[in-house]
């Protein structure tokens, strides 16, 4: 790269409140992107250091040693010390961060610097920056870590404060060896309470284990070894904490912690401890103190000072834990950072809005603004190229700001909306600024102190993106989101020409595509005549040019006759040259280009290029950060500047001054603005005054057009909502901003499509297209009024026509289409009712296959992969029911896991056979008969379920008191699932005969009721019957069907459904109409009179008609042939209601045989079904106590895995704290050998010192005698750390008493070597004294507290050698105890013991019985001690019922005796009690208290109470009588539905049965009869043969009666004997 010359850095502006230091005591120092600014806080001038890196990090500084540091932002950041106010590099460092640092701090007392870097090492480090060394390191230290602040007092403490925790660092030293240790800080819970870590206390040996078994913790529950499960300990043991907010050292090396909750803290590092100075939750707490959160606390000498979320500051005074706020300052805005000045006579106050404040305490109360830029993100910036390089900027947040030259900000204007884009007028002093909701808002720049809105135009309903005016003011182009990916302008003076050029998205939908290039030649002149009534300009005057490209192509500038784009994709500058003939060609042609010149362009894309007004200068910035300048006839060469962070997005715009020589840059995202001025060197400086004299010639240009247009915009008055439009001027830039939009962007019809609809808000376009409708409709409304006339009156013809039309007949009648005039306007609207419908159908029919994809989901999930599906099966008589077991198919892996434990027990059972059958030859007699008696007890026993009782066992499951290992016990687990599963299929197979049952006897109910309505037909009786059905829970499978009753909406049918449902139509009518016509049918009924012979059924339809002359002669003119007659008749009328009787009642009775025979049925089903029941409990039962076993069994192999897990982690502890004990003894043993080494060189100084001391003039034999006596004096000075007092000052300063007390200070050594180098200083040799015996002098040095401070280092070490042996010693006896847990774990085995009721020998006082203390005995120890304790038993009953004969009389008397004195008693009861009137207690007590309100309120409550809940039963009652009711009626109303299509079936029915019965009983009418009179014999005989059988069995029971009383008075004894005897 060559140098043409250089960019400088006028000025920066812009806060991100990120950090703000001291680095002296009247200035400050604070970050604005990459650079750093220095504010005076006395005169108020700043200064500049721009990163020496890639952007800048953390800032931090130290104004006692007026240094600062910062780090940069890139990969493997560096960091930079400076000193101030030189502004030179101290150093730079170089360390082991990989992405970036989160926190830096700088030391009072030395050159130290604490760094914490982040992701992914968390590294804190401690350097001398003076030498660029790291003194000590700690990896993995720094997480969360989000500010480090060494003691003032003391840099050998470093406080680590993170976003949940905080961590004070001690940096332990000996001679040059320095190491970090940490010391946590356990802050209280949120509720200001202190707890302590829930750790877990290790277990102890007992001789019993625990019912559950031995408690692991945590770590050895979860399964984790080292640092993961010490991690998982602590988030599980620890409760929630305070949030540590920020932190103050104190003069007493103390901490006060801020708490984000509102909690004050004091914690002493040296003993861990915390005590809380302020509770906000308290009762007594401070009011102005309860909102505060303490974001910022800095310490001063009368107390502290605290800042919160609040606008006050407050002055606390702090005495042991009583805090008083002795004063108060109030804030305009929230304050987040406070801090002293380093002298402590300045109060520095910032806040996150922009603002710093300053507050001297011991001069004034009075807060002094020092700074105010606001804060956030610049949207855009520019130059004024009128105004002396004023600068105009515009923030996201809303905010307008003039800078003047020197970067001061001059004036401001808040405009209360988001701002998205500007641009500043270069012929008046006004700016145009974008909003994101698409208006243009014009300030008037003429008071600079106080800008205004003097107007306001709405142009889009989207964000204005960008705004730009050409280089003489004509045009205000605007550009919103869409196919212009930039825009560019060039002003031609001679042609009277303005050209546009826009980069165009190639192809619609690629938005990132800029292939096309479009250039507009718009008129410089008469600009009015050029727009029409719309305020558009006009086709004609409108020249268009397009051009494409090789490559997509991201942003351009127009030149003369040229092109500057850039390519993203190439990372290259270019330059396209334009032709200069294009009058031939049309606006649709399209030319190809060529780049005339390529060079590299920025790293990181995409970048901006501009043009200097001159047009000699290409400017371009990029994402990266970089400005770079280049020549426009050679764009090789360049002048490079890091203005801007590359991670913050870069820069976001750039502007040239009017004389080329200024330019202005704006952030992206870093908050900045940066004004640099471009210095040019060389052959190339005589381009500097060719761009002044370019400069002077466009303000001598403009001077008439600005005096002309800017009175008109000083008279404008300030903007209001509903003003009146502006001035000529603003409305032609209207009328060319829409021009522009409207033309350039007809690329994109959608987009186009989107713009033309008119929202709520209408665009200034839309007004305008408005108010030309209404003056249109103004101008010719009496020609609108007639053309409405008309078409009325043609309106009510054809409406006419239409209604006699209908009335024509069909041959003569048109179709209704015929009368549609509009035909085009019905298809459009046909067309937009079929997209419509087309959408809401595709809306449906996705939704649809979305519910139908969940269902498919669901039930391939839980239904289809069941193997038996899961129901019930409901009793008939009862609410009782009984469901099945839903069983999935087992996976092959399930299978497998079976086959190989069945093999494993096949070979161990093989294997146990010959030792089995040898135990069984030495068996005893009596063991075998005791074995056999209680085989079926013991097996329950051993196996501890009923699964072999019901027949389910598995012949390979192990014996309980077996399952020594846990392959065992896993493989019986495998073994008890089998038997589960065995229990269930078993059920499930007896569940579904049970199933079967019912639907037959559900069949055999509905044949019964067929039969007995048939009956009630014929009987013509209305009886509601009892029609059991299967209900949702017994037919599952209902549940995914779906009838077409349920669904209440109307069915859409399809054309092509529709044609088959009318083919459906038409075949049924055919049948039916073929079916109607049956000829023979016809024939039969016309002959047979529609019956072929009367049935029996039909008696009860007969009737006799009574001769005719019954009717037509009274009865005494009847004649005796007719008298005869009409006895027959009443004869038959008799006999023919007799016969309907009998069929009447034997009607009933086979009625109620039915009903009898369907409810003994049921009954006898709900009887099965409660056997049914009755085994589904007993399966339960075998169930529930497999699975016990299964859960002990698998409890018990966790238990034990958490015993190998935590055995694992203690080995891993000790192993670890081996090699750390190990690594502590060889650092002890080194720094004995230096302590030794050291000790040597001690000793030996001593001795020297004491002969010095002995022989001081000897050892200074060549010294005159003078000079030794002042050698003498000085070594007698020199400083013990003993005997250095404290001294007293009276600054402000809290520290510095402390500071200057040697008893307090903790680097004693540093403190007296420093004295040691102050007294060795050249300038205190004395006069005539020789250097040379000065040095010799010098070299006489006290160590004896480096000495004593090594000794301090050993011996930390050595206590942590031994703390390291007594926790291997720890850990070891940890391991010593698990193991004898574990064998007394595995040896102490847990069975499952069925016991029956009344065999448990152990009292139970609780409700659970605890069986710790239980002993497990053999069933035949108990019965033997039972048959003892029952021979026993049986004596003493007899010597009882002995006892009870001989004392039976003598009881008897006695209690006579004892019940004719109770009766004297209560007589004598009952006269004292009238005698004497005594109350009761309850009486009493009513008299006695005196507090009777209370206890009848309490009686009053009770009641309440008892009402309440009564009242909230019967409510519950009701609501469930309700539900029960909808049911009903839900069920009615199926019931109903069902009923009314079987009504509708039934005629058709009945018209078939007959007919067939008919045929039938015609065929066999003589057969029946012949049957039925052999069946009535029969039944005949029958009844008599009973009726004989009955009377014999009636005598005989008599008889039998007889015999038993004859019998019974016989044995009866006399009453008269037993009183004589």
């Amino acid at each position: 790269m060559d140098e043409i010359g250089s960019l400088e850095v006028r000025w920066v502006q812009g806060f991100t409140n990120k950090s703000i230091e001291f680095v002296d005591n009247k200035t400050l120092c604070y970050t604005c992107g990459s650079h750093i600014c220095f504010l005076n806080l006395e005169t108020k001038k700043q200064s500049v250091l721009r990163s020496p890196g890639r952007g800048i990090g953390v800032l931090t500084a130290n104004g006692n040693n007026k240094t600062f540091a910062f780090s940069e932002e890139k990969l493997s950041p560096s960091i930079f010390v400076y000193d101030f106010p030189e502004l030179q590099l101290m150093n730079e460092l170089k360390g082991t961060a990989q992405l970036d640092y989160t926190s830096l701090t700088l030391s009072d007392d030395g050159p130290y610097l604490g760094c914490c870097s982040s992701l992914p090492d968390h590294t804190i480090t401690v350097w001398n920056w003076e030498n660029a060394e790291p003194i000590c390191t700690q990896p993995q230290a720094g997480q969360n870590v989000i500010s480090l602040v060494f003691n003032p007092l003391n840099w050998l403490q470093l406080c680590a404060l993170g976003t949940t925790s905080l961590t004070v660092w001690a940096i332990e030293k000996s001679a040059s060896f320095h190491v970090l240790k940490p010391s946590v800080i356990e802050l209280p819970a949120t509720d200001g309470s202190f707890v302590e870590t829930l750790v877990p206390t290790s277990h102890t040996v007992r001789d019993k284990l625990p019912y559950f078994g031995l408690e692991m913790p945590p770590s050895a529950i979860s399964g984790l070894k080292g640092d993961k499960a010490e991690s998982i300990l602590t988030k599980l043991c620890t409760k929630a904490r305070l949030t540590p907010a920020a932190i103050c050292w104190t003069a007493t090396s103390e901490l006060y912690v801020g708490c984000a909750e509102g909690f004050l803290l004091l914690v002493d590092p040296e003993s861990l401890s915390v005590s809380v100075l302020f509770n906000p939750t308290t009762v007594d707490a401070i009011p102005v103190l309860r909102q505060s959160n303490f974001q910022g606390l800095t310490l001063n000498k009368n107390g502290l000072i605290v800042v919160g979320k609040n606008s006050a500051v407050h002055c606390l005074q702090i005495k042991a834990t009583q805090i008083d706020v002795t004063q108060t300052w109030e804030l305009e805005r929230p304050v987040t950072t406070v801090m002293y000045s380093p002298d402590y006579e300045t109060l520095l106050l910032s806040s996150n809005t922009g603002q710093i404040y300053m507050l001297n305490p011991t001069q004034s109360d009075k807060i002094v603004k020092v700074l105010d830029v606001l804060s956030g993100n610049f949207v855009a910036a520019a130059l004024s190229h009128i105004d002396n390089n004023i600068c105009v900027s515009v923030r996201d947040s809303g905010e307008l700001q003039l800078w003047s030259p020197d970067g001061i900000c001059i004036g401001s204007l808040s405009l209360q909306a988001e701002l998205t884009s500007l641009a500043c007028c270069p012929i008046a002093k006004y700016a145009a600024v974008g909003t994101a909701s698409g208006n243009v808002l014009f300030i008037d720049l003429n008071k600079q102190q106080q800008p205004r809105l003097v107007h306001q135009v709405h142009l889009y309903h989207i964000p204005v993106d960008h705004l730009q005016f050409d280089q003489e003011g004509h045009y205000l182009l605007t550009v919103v989101p869409g196919p212009i990916l930039s825009l560019s302008t060039q002003c031609i003076r001679d042609c009277e020409q303005v050209k546009v050029l826009a980069v165009c998205t190639g192809h619609k939908g690629k938005r990132h595509d800029g292939s096309l290039l479009t250039v507009l030649s718009l008129p410089a002149r008469d600009l009015p005549d050029c727009v029409d009534l719309h305020g558009c300009l006009s086709t004609h005057i409108l020249k268009v040019s397009r051009y494409k490209v090789d490559h997509p192509l991201k942003s351009c500038v127009l030149g003369v006759s040229e092109i500057f784009a850039f390519c993203h994709k190439k990372k290259s500058l270019l330059r396209f040259q334009l032709p200069q003939d294009t009058d031939g060609l049309s606006s649709q042609q399209v030319v190809q280009l060529k780049p005339e010149q390529e060079v590299r362009g920025h790293p990181l894309g995409p970048a901006s290029p501009v043009l200097s007004p001159h047009q000699l200068w290409l400017a371009s910035v990029g994402v990266d950060g970089l400005l770079r300048i280049r020549e426009t006839a050679s764009m090789e060469r360049y002048i490079e500047l890091q203005c801007h962070s590359c991670r913050l997005g870069g820069v976001r715009s750039v502007s040239f001054s009017a004389d080329s020589q200024t330019l202005l840059t704006a952030g992206c995202r870093d908050g900045s603005l940066v004004c640099t001025d471009l210095r040019i060197k060389g052959v190339d400086s005589g381009k500097v005054n060719e761009a002044k004299k370019y400069s002077q010639s466009v303000d001598h240009f403009c001077k008439n057009i600005f005096n002309a247009e800017n009175p008109v915009l000083i008279a404008l008055p300030e903007w209001r909502q509903g003003s009146p439009a502006g001035t000529e001027k603003t409305e032609k830039n209207e009328v060319s901003g829409e021009e522009e939009t409207v033309d350039v962007t007809e690329q994109d019809d959608n987009y186009n499509s989107l713009l033309s609809v008119p929202l709520s808000h209408p665009t200034w376009l839309e007004r305008r297209r408005e108010a030309v409708i209404k003056e249109e409709n103004e101008q010719y409304s009496e020609t609108k009024k007639y053309l409405r006339k008309t078409v009325k009156e043609l309106r009510d013809t054809i409406q006419e026509m239409m209604r006699e039309n209908e009335t024509l007949p069909d041959i003569e009648r048109l179709e209704q289409q015929k009368f549609n005039l509009d035909v085009e306007e019905q298809r459009r609207l046909e067309d937009m009712v079929q997209q419509e419908v087309t959408r809401v159908r595709n809306e449906v029919e996705w939704e649809i296959l979305a519910k139908c994809y969940l269902r498919d989901v669901l039930k391939r999930e839980f239904w289809d992969s069941m193997k038996v599906k899961g129901k019930a099966v409901k009793a008939f008589h009862s609410e009782h029911e009984v469901k099945n077991y839903p069983l999935k198919e087992r996976t092959e892996k399930e299978m497998a896991d079976l086959r190989r434990v069945q093999n494993m027990r096949t070979f161990e059972i093989a294997a146990c056979t010959s030792s089995l059958k040898k135990s069984s030859n030495t068996t005893s007699a009596k063991k075998e008969e005791k074995g056999e008696e209680g085989h079926e007890a013991d097996t329950a026993a051993v196996t501890g379920s009923f699964s072999a009782q019901l027949g389910y066992s598995n012949p390979w499951i192990y014996d309980q008191f077996s399952l020594q290992t846990t392959e065992q016990r896993i493989a019986q687990t495998v073994l008890l699932q089998d038997v589960i599963y065995r229990i269930k299929t078993a059920f499930n197979a007896d569940f579904e005969a049970v199933h079967r049952q019912k639907v037959q006897e559900l069949n055999r109910v509905k044949d019964r009721n067929r039969h007995i309505r048939k009956i009630l037909l014929e009987l013509d009786m209305n009886e509601d019957l009892w029609e059991p059905s299967l209900t949702v829970s017994e037919q599952p499978e209902k549940l995914l069907t779906v009838d077409d009753s349920e669904i209440k909406a109307e069915k859409y049918l399809t054309p092509e459904q529709k044609k088959e449902e009318e083919r459906k139509k038409l075949e049924e009518q055919k049948r039916a109409a073929a079916k109607g016509d049956n000829v023979r049918d016809r024939a039969l009924d016309d002959m047979m009179d529609g019956v072929l012979e009367v049935k029996k059924e039909d008696i009860l339809r007969m009737e006799i008609p009574p001769p005719e002359f019954v009717l037509t002669k009274p009865d005494i003119h009847w004649s005796e042939e007719e008298k005869k007659v009409y006895k027959e008749y009443e004869k038959k009328t008799n006999d023919l209601s007799e016969e309907k009787e009998k069929y009447k009642k034997s009607m009933e009775t086979e009625i109620k045989k039915l009903q009898a025979s369907t409810r003994d049925a049921t009954e006898r089903f709900d009887e099965t079904l409660t056997k049914l029941f009755e085994k589904k409990v007993k399966c339960e039962m075998a169930i529930y106590q497999e699975e016990l076993k299964i859960t002990y069994l698998v409890y018990t192999v966790l238990i034990e895995d958490e015993m190998r897990c935590r055995e694992l982690e203690l080995k891993l502890k000790l192993e670890k704290t081996l090699a750390y004990k190990d690594e502590i003894g060889e650092e002890v043993k080194r720094h004995e050998e230096e302590i030794e080494l050291f000790h040597e060189t001690y000793d030996s100084i001593v001795a020297e010192d004491k002969v010095l001391d002995k022989e001081f003039r000897k050892e200074f034999f060549d010294v005159p005698s003078h000079m030794v006596d002042q050698l003498y004096k000085l070594f007698k000075r020199r400083p013990r750390v003993q005997k250095m007092r404290t001294q007293t000052d009276n600054n402000s300063n809290p520290f510095k008493d402390q500071r200057l007390c040697g008893s307090l200070a903790p680097d004693a050594l540093g403190k007296i070597l420093k004295a040691m180098e102050e007294l060795d200083a050249p300038e205190n040799i004395p006069e005539g004294l020789n250097p040379s015996i000065w040095e010799r002098f010098c070299l006489v040095k006290v160590k004896a507290l480096t000495l004593a401070e090594m000794h301090a280092f050993l011996q930390k070490r050595r206590d942590e050698d031994t703390a390291a042996q007594q926790e291997i010693k720890n850990l070891s006896d940890g391991l010593e105890r698990l193991h004898k847990d574990k064998n007394l774990f595995l040896t102490d085995i847990m069975v499952q013991v069925l016991l029956k009721q009344g065999q448990v020998e152990m009292s139970t006082t609780d409700l659970t019985a605890d069986y710790t203390d239980a002993v497990l005995h053999h069933r035949s120890v108990v019965e033997d001690l039972n048959r003892t304790i029952r021979t026993l038993g049986e004596q003493k009953i007899a010597s009882m019922v002995e006892c009870k004969d001989f004392r039976k009389g003598i009881i008897q008397l006695q209690w006579e005796h004892r019940m004719m004195g109770m009766q004297i008693k209560d007589l004598n009861n009952k006269a004292r009690d009238i005698q004497m009137l005594r109350l009761s207690e309850e009486q009493q007590d009513y008299l006695n208290k005196t507090d009777r309100d209370s206890r009848v309120s309490k009686q009053v409550s009770i009641l309440e109470k008892t009402i309440a809940f009564q009242e909230k039963t019967h409510l519950q009652n009701v609501q469930h009588r309700i539900k029960k009711i909808e049911q009903l009626n839900k069920q009615a109303a199926m019931k109903a539905e069902k009923n009314a299509i079987v009504e509708e079936q039934l005629p058709n029915m009945q018209v078939t049965v007959a007919e067939r019965r008919h045929i039938y009983e015609a065929i066999a009418s003589e057969e029946n009869q012949a049957a039925k009179t052999e069946e009535h014999y029969r039944e005949i005989v029958q009844r008599k043969n009973l009726e004989d059988f009955a009377r014999q069995l009636a005598e005989d029971l008599a008889f039998l009666w007889a015999e038993v009383d004859r019998l019974r008075m016989k044995n009866f004894p006399s009453l008269d004997q037993l009183k004589h005897n």
